[in-house]
């Protein structure tokens, strides 16, 4: 599904990253891990076509992210789902206001609207909240709207980029089970964390990266 082959980023003689390289079938649930400064980022944002690579190539669904013309952007960015660790949450909109600008972004008829965004805020259980604004909820409950706006999409793929940095733990495992249920209806996931409790507990594929290179790949099997 995901190909990131050899894939070099610069910024000037800064090295985000450096000649890496991996697959993500279908229906997999792959970390991301390093240090700050790692590259996990920048990868993310090439996957979703915010820039691109200096050298080699990113495939997802057998197309060059890179040979994407601006006009068909939007439809490669309905393929993916993103969940950041700020949220980015608009704070004069309510809850399902936030959820529906994905929508409107991609220009999904509006027919389809209420729908979809019932359907999703009923599976991360907002749906009784969807009338209050960000001011009166709880992080975790912001993490849960990212979340929905993500999934109202109907992406392929979930990009989530640190979204348990700013949850207590408590909260942080209360998001992890969504998004493994989420994974198990078939949804593909690739996560980027620095939270290795998380990564311990939920065993699943993890890619290291270190200064821009990948350190090492380890295969975790659920016992």
């Amino acid at each position: 599904m995901l190909q990131i082959e050899n894939v070099t980023k610069t910024f000037g003689s800064i090295k985000a990253l450096d000649g890496v390289s991996f697959k993500v079938e279908k229906g997999e649930f792959v970390f991301i891990t390093g240090p700050s400064g790692a590259g996990k980022s920048t990868l993310i944002n090439l996957i979703l076509g915010k820039g691109k690579p200096t050298s080699g190539k990113i495939i997802l669904d057998g197309k060059n992210v890179a040979e994407i013309l601006p006009k068909d952007m939007p439809a490669h960015r309905q393929k993916i789902g993103v969940i950041f660790q700020d949220f980015k949450v608009l704070s004069e909109r309510t809850v399902r206001e936030n959820v529906q600008l994905g929508l409107a972004v991609l220009d999904v008829p509006q027919s389809e609207w209420i729908p979809r965004v019932n359907k999703v805020l009923k599976l991360v259980g907002l749906r009784e909240r969807a009338g209050l604004f960000p001011a009166q909820l709880s992080g975790g409950e912001l993490q849960r709207v990212s979340l929905a706006r993500a999934l109202v999409v109907n992406p392929k793929i979930i990009l989530a980029d640190e979204p348990t940095g700013n949850l207590d733990w408590d909260t942080a495992d209360k998001m992890m089970e969504l998004l493994e249920a989420i994974n198990r209806e078939g949804k593909t996931i690739i996560m980027a964390t620095h939270h290795q409790k998380i990564v311990d507990k939920l065993k699943k594929r993890v890619i290291k990266l270190k200064g821009g290179q990948m350190e090492k790949v380890v295969k975790k099997d659920k016992k």
